[in-house]
C-alpha cells in the first residue's frame, strides 16, 4: 500500500522540469517556435476573456444582482487576481507548456496532476463547445439580418429542435398558436418539419458551429505565428467595439436605473456568480503557452496581471452603463449588448455590436483550441497519454495530432448537441484548477522553506496570514451576521430533509476547509495571497449547486479510471523508479 501511495504521489520537480529546459530555450523533443511577446500574450488573455461571458451572460447575471453585479466583477476578479498571482509565480519558475497541470505535477503529485489535467480538458472542450454554439446564433442572426437566412435545421442542433418540436405540438394541442409562442419554439418547430430525413432519423445539425471549429483549428494547426496575428486582430476589433459601446451607451444612462443599486440583496447579486465568472474564464490559457514565450519568466506574470486589469476596469463600467441605460430586470436576454440600443433605438449600433460579439467568440475560440492541444502534449510527454498527443508537426512547429483531435471533440457535440445545461461545468473546472494552483503555491512554499532551497523568477508577495486571515474571516462572519442572518438560519435549518440539505453540502464543505486553513494559517506561518485564492475560489464553486458538483464528481471519476488502466502503468516516473 505504501509503494502504491508514492507510485501516486510522485513529483515531476521543478528542478527535473527546468533540466528539460535546454540552453536554446527548447524543450527537448518538441522545438515549438518561440515568438510571444508580452503584447501578444496579453492579446491572447484578453482573447480569452472577453467572449461569450460578456456578450451574453452579463444579462441574466443584471437581471438578477441589479446595478450592484458590478460588485461581483469586482469581488470575481480579486478572486482571479489571487489565482493569477501564483499561476504567475509557476509560469516564471517553471516556463513548461501545460498549466496547472504542470504545476500540479511539480507540487502536489502524479496523481492530482492527472486529475486537473483531466478537469482542464473538460473546462476547454466544454467552453468551446458553448462558444461555438453561441458563435453560431450571433452569425446566423446577422445573416437574417442582411436577407440570407438558413433553413432552421442547419443552423440548430439535434436536440433543441426534438425538444423544441415536442413542447411546440403540445403546445398547439391545447390550443396555442405557433406565432405566439417565444421565437426559439418556432425555429425548433420548423427546423424538425422541415429537415430532410435518413430512414427514419432527421438530419438537423449545427452548420455554422463546425465550420467556425473546424476554420479556428486549421488555424491553430498551421502554426503559432498565424493563431498570434488572427487573435491580435481580433482583439482590437472587439476592444474598439467594446470601447465604442461604453461611449456611446454612456450618453443614454439614467442615473435612476441605478436605485436600487442592489435590489435583491446579497444573494441577487451572488446569482450571478457562474455568469460573471464565465467572463473571466480563459486569462490561465496565457500560461499553456510558455513553451512558445521569447522571455516566459519575465513576460507570463506581467501579462496575467495586465489582462486581468484591463478587463474588469472594462467588465464593471460596462454592467453600469447596461444597468444604467435599461431598467435591470428587462436584461434577462440572449444579447444583452445589442438589446440595450435597440431598446433606445439606435438598431445601427445593435447591430455592430452583434457583429463583434461573433468576432469576440471567434477569439475565445481560437485561444481555447490553441491552449487544450498544449495540455494534451504536456500529459502525454509525461507517459499519461499516448505518445502521439506529443507528437509535433515538422514543418508547421505545433502538437498536430493533439490540435487535430481537439477540434473533433469540439466540433461533433456541437454539430449535433445542446450543451448550455452544463456551462457551468466550465466555471467549476477552471474554479478547481484555480484552487489546486493556489494550494500548489503553498506545498511548494513549505517545501522551499524545509529545503531552503532558492528561489528564482516572480514570485507572490508575502504577507503572513496568521495575523490577516483571522481578521478577515471575524469581519466577513460580522457582515453575515449583521446584515445576512437568514443565511446562518437556512444553513443550520433541517426543513425539506435530504433535498433540501443536499444543496448544503458543498457550502459546510466550504467552511470545513476554511477552518482548517484558519488552524494551518496560524501554526505553519502560510501566504496570505495564495490562501485567499484557495478559499474564495472555492466559495465560488458552493454557489454553483449540487448538480454540477455531481457532473463534475462524475467526470473525475471516469478520469480516475483512464488514469489506472492507462497512465499509472505507462507513467515516465514510474520507468524512471525501476
Amino acid at each position: 500500500m505504501s509503494q502504491f501511495l508514492r507510485n501516486i504521489t510522485r513529483r515531476k520537480s521543478g528542478t527535473a522540469l527546468l533540466a528539460d529546459y535546454e540552453s536554446d530555450h527548447n524543450i527537448q523533443g518538441t522545438n515549438l517556435v518561440r515568438t510571444l511577446r508580452l503584447k501578444d500574450l496579453v492579446s491572447f488573455g484578453i482573447a480569452a476573456i472577453i467572449g461569450a461571458g460578456i456578450f451574453s451572460t452579463i444579462g441574466n447575471a443584471s437581471a438578477a444582482g441589479g446595478p450592484g453585479v458590478s460588485l461581483l466583477f469586482i469581488f470575481t476578479a480579486i478572486a482571479c487576481g489571487f489565482s493569477a498571482l501564483c499561476y504567475a509565480q509557476f509560469a516564471s519558475s517553471i516556463p513548461v507548456s501545460g498549466s496547472a497541470y504542470t504545476y500540479a505535477y511539480a507540487s502536489f503529485g502524479e496523481l492530482v496532476a492527472w486529475i486537473i489535467g483531466w478537469d482542464l480538458l473538460m473546462e476547454y472542450a466544454i467552453g468551446n463547445i458553448a462558444v461555438a454554439i453561441s458563435w453560431s446564433d450571433y452569425f446566423t442572426a446577422v445573416l437574417s439580418g442582411v436577407g440570407l437566412g438558413m433553413p432552421e435545421y442547419l443552423t440548430m442542433d439535434f436536440l433543441s429542435a426534438s425538444r423544441g418540436f415536442a413542447e411546440a405540438t403540445k403546445l398547439m394541442a391545447e390550443g396555442q398558436v405557433l406565432t405566439d409562442m417565444p421565437t426559439y419554439l418556432q425555429e425548433a418547430y420548423l427546423a424538425w418539419l422541415n429537415a430532410p430525413t435518413l430512414g427514419s432519423i432527421k438530419l438537423v445539425a449545427d452548420i455554422p458551429a463546425l465550420g467556425i471549429t473546424f476554420l479556428i483549428t486549421y488555424l491553430v494547426y498551421i502554426g503559432i505565428k498565424e493563431s498570434k496575428r488572427t487573435a491580435n486582430l481580433l482583439v482590437l476589433l472587439k476592444l474598439i467595439v467594446i470601447l465604442l459601446v461604453i461611449v456611446v451607451g454612456a450618453f443614454y444612462v439614467n442615473p435612476g436605473n441605478w436605485s436600487p443599486f442592489a435590489p435583491n440583496g446579497i444573494s441577487g447579486i451572488l446569482k450571478g456568480v457562474s455568469a460573471v465568472f464565465f467572463a473571466y474564464i480563459g486569462f490561465d490559457a496565457i500560461s499553456t503557452t510558455a513553451e512558445e514565450c521569447e522571455n516566459p519568466q519575465r513576460d507570463l506574470p506581467r501579462a496575467m496581471i495586465l489582462a486581468l486589469v484591463i478587463c474588469t476596469t472594462l467588465y464593471v463600467i460596462l454592467a453600469l452603463v447596461l444597468t444604467g441605460m435599461v431598467p435591470y430586470n428587462e436584461l434577462a436576454v440572449g444579447d444583452p449588448l445589442a438589446y440595450v440600443f435597440s431598446r433606445v433605438n439606435l438598431d445601427v449600433m445593435a447591430g455592430i455590436v452583434a457583429v463583434s460579439a461573433i468576432i469576440a467568440m471567434a477569439s475565445v475560440l481560437l485561444v481555447f483550441q490553441y491552449g487544450q492541444p498544449r495540455i494534451w502534449m504536456s500529459m502525454s510527454r509525461d507517459g499519461l497519454l499516448p505518445k502521439i498527443f506529443s507528437s509535433i508537426h515538422p514543418k508547421y512547429k505545433t502538437p498536430w495530432f493533439a490540435t487535430i483531435v481537439t477540434g473533433f471533440v469540439v466540433a461533433v457535440p456541437a454539430l449535433f448537441m445542446n450543451l448550455t445545461e452544463v456551462t457551468d461545468l466550465t466555471s467549476i473546472g477552471t474554479l478547481f484548477a484555480f484552487v489546486l494552483v493556489c494550494g500548489g503555491i503553498l506545498v511548494m512554499e513549505e517545501k522551499q522553506k524545509q529545503t531552503a532551497e532558492a528561489h528564482t523568477g516572480f514570485r507572490v508577495p508575502y504577507i503572513n496570514a496568521k495575523y490577516t486571515l483571522p481578521l478577515i474571516l471575524a469581519l466577513i462572519a460580522t457582515l453575515i451576521f449583521v446584515y445576512s442572518p437568514q443565511t446562518i438560519t437556512n444553513l443550520f435549518s433541517t426543513e425539506g430533509g435530504w433535498e433540501e440539505f443536499q444543496h448544503k453540502l458543498p457550502l459546510l464543505g466550504f467552511l470545513i476547509i476554511t477552518a482548517v486553513m484558519l488552524v494551518v494559517s496560524i501554526t505553519r506561518d502560510l501566504s496570505l495571497i495564495p490562501v485567499l485564492g484557495l478559499l474564495t475560489n472555492l466559495y465560488l464553486m458552493t454557489e454553483l449547486g449540487i448538480t454540477n458538483w455531481t457532473r463534475f464528481l462524475a467526470w473525475l471519476v471516469l478520469g480516475l479510471i483512464l488514469y489506472f488502466a492507462y497512465g499509472y502503468h505507462n507513467s515516465k516516473l514510474k520507468k524512471h523508479q525501476l
